[in-house]
C-alpha cells in the first residue's frame, strides 16, 4: 500500500461550510437550552461526510467548541461508536459483515473476493484511494446474509460473483442496485412466499349489520 493521497492528510483547521453551519443549527435547534451536547453525534456525521468520510483532530475540536463540550467529551463519542472513522479511508468504504450470521452464510468467502479484485487486505486502501476494506460486526441485514455496507448502501444475499461485480461497477463509476442481489423483495423467503399468498377479498363476506357485527 502507497502513501495515502494528499486528502488523507491531517488538515491543521477544519470548519463547516456555509450549508453545513446552517444545518448543524438546525440539528442544535432540536435540543433544550443547555443540552446541545446531545447533538454530539449528527454533527459528528455531518463532518464526516464533508471531510471525505473521515474525521480529522481538527473536525473533532471543531464540534467540541461549536458545542461547548470539552475536546475530550468528543473524543469519547468519537472512539466508541464504530461508524466514525478517526483515520482516512477510500472513496467507498467497502464494510463487510463477519459477525455469526453472516460468517454461516459465507462472509469469509466474501471477504476473499473483496482481497482479489481489490488488491487489498482488510484495514487498508487502494493505492488510488478509492477503497478502504474492512470487517464490521452485525449491521442489522442477518435475514438477507452475506452482506456488505458500502457508504450508506447495504448490498445484501452475496456470492463472491456478486461482489466483484459491485467492485467492478463502483470502479467504472458506475451505481450498483443496492438491497438483495438475487431478487429478494424485502427481507421475504429467498424462495418466495409459503403464507399469505393470496390477497384478501376487497369486500367482507356477508353483510353487516348497523352495530358492526357480521350478519
Amino acid at each position: 500500500m502507497s502513501a495515502a493521497p494528499d486528502r488523507f492528510q491531517q488538515p491543521e483547521t477544519f470548519a463547516f461550510t456555509k450549508e453545513n453551519q446552517e444545518r448543524a443549527k438546525s440539528i442544535i435547534a432540536k435540543y433544550p437550552p443547555g443540552r446541545q451536547a446531545s447533538a454530539v453525534l449528527p454533527l459528528l456525521d455531518l463532518a464526516q461526510r464533508q471531510h471525505d468520510g473521515w474525521l480529522p483532530r481538527a473536525a473533532l475540536e471543531h464540534v467540541a467548541n461549536l458545542l461547548e463540550m470539552t475536546q475530550i467529551s468528543v473524543y469519547e463519542v468519537a472512539t466508541f461508536y464504530t461508524m466514525f472513522n478517526l483515520e482516512p479511508v477510500g472513496r467507498f468504504h467497502v464494510e463487510v459483515c463477519t459477525n455469526l450470521p453472516c460468517w454461516l452464510r459465507g462472509s469469509d468467502e466474501v471477504v476473499g473476493a473483496c482481497r482479489k479484485n481489490l488488491g487489498i487486505d482488510v484495514g487498508e486502501t487502494t493505492e488510488d484511494g478509492l477503497f478502504t476494506l474492512a470487517e464490521a460486526e452485525c449491521q442489522g441485514a442477518c435475514v438477507n446474509a452475506p452482506m456488505v455496507k458500502i457508504g450508506d448502501d447495504f448490498y445484501e444475499d452475496l456470492t463472491p460473483e456478486a461482489t466483484e461485480k459491485i467492485l467492478a461497477e463502483l470502479r467504472a463509476g458506475g451505481k450498483p442496485k443496492p438491497g438483495s442481489q438475487i431478487g429478494r423483495k424485502s427481507s421475504e423467503p429467498s424462495g418466495g412466499l409459503t403464507t399469505l399468498t393470496t390477497k384478501p377479498d376487497a369486500k367482507p363476506a356477508g353483510k353487516v349489520k348497523e352495530s358492526g357485527g357480521p350478519s
